[in-house]
């Protein structure tokens, strides 16, 4: 069977998916994944991938000319296409390639039809308080990612103090959970049997965690040996009172 040269990173908003993509585009043989399909970047990614969006011409133009564009973007100079998709992002998409590629019997061939066969990782996060507290740091904060050497790697907007509020951690807590058994349920759907990754196990682990992707992919694991983690875990004493606080009152998930 030959190796799949294309992947979809299947994940939640902070399961741990840019440190997973930093490591396979280290790799330099893993493509350049990232959210192409995220409806409020593809503004921004058209531009920078020279594809305009007109308001006369048909969407199929546009979305089979961006397609083209994200498939030489998301190999980076590679031979293997990486995408990141998060759950909200999986009916934008769904509807484009059902556009272009009518017919088709599910999201399973829609997606092999544009990307070719595809490897899907399944990442996941089991601590969903955990995820949920980040997200809603992340939020307040304008702070998204660091980078391995404590420098700011993506910020959104400008810098606020993290402020406890149980009822939003609560609200992303159930959101999250939603859309992790969605992708769950989807694979199922589309007769999908994913490389399934943890949050946890990955951010232990990096190297391990790329090991598994890169020989899924058939690739030479040992090439993870090498490659350094550019992004830090951003979890502090702060998360850590957070979620204490917040798991001292279990009911707030139902209330």
């Amino acid at each position: 069977m030959l190796a799949p040269k294309s992947y979809v990173i299947c994940g939640t908003p902070r399961s741990g998916s840019t440190l997973l993509c930093d490591l396979l585009e280290s790799t330099g043989l893993a493509g350049r994944p990232a959210s192409y399909f995220r409806s409020q970047s593809i503004p921004r990614w058209s531009h920078r991938l020279n594809v305009p969006i007109t308001e006369d011409a048909p969407p199929a133009d546009f979305d089979c000319s961006y397609i083209n564009a994200v498939m030489k973007a998301g190999r980076g100079g590679t031979d293997v296409f990486g995408l990141r998709l998060m759950w909200e992002s999986v009916d934008e998409l769904s509807r484009r390639l059902d556009a272009l590629f009518p017919g088709l019997k599910d999201d399973h061939a829609r997606f092999e039809r544009a990307f070719g066969p595809m490897l899907f990782i399944h990442l996941s996060r089991t601590d969903k308080v955990s995820q949920a507290i980040s997200r809603v740091k992340a939020m307040q904060t304008g702070l998204w990612h660091v980078g391995s050497d404590g420098s700011e790697r993506e910020r959104t907007g400008p810098a606020r103090d993290a402020v406890y509020d149980r009822d939003c951690i609560g609200k992303y807590v159930e959101e999250l959970t939603v859309q992790d058994q969605a992708w769950t349920d989807w694979f199922v759907d589309n007769r999908i049997e994913p490389v399934r990754l943890t949050y946890e196990a990955l951010s232990q682990e990096p190297k391990g965690t790329l090991e598994t992707v890169l020989f899924a992919l058939g690739l030479d694991p040992a090439i993870a040996a090498a490659i350094e983690p550019k992004t830090a875990k951003m979890g502090d004493f702060e998360s850590q009172n957070w979620e204490l606080r917040f798991r001292a009152k279990p009911d707030a998930l139902r209330n």
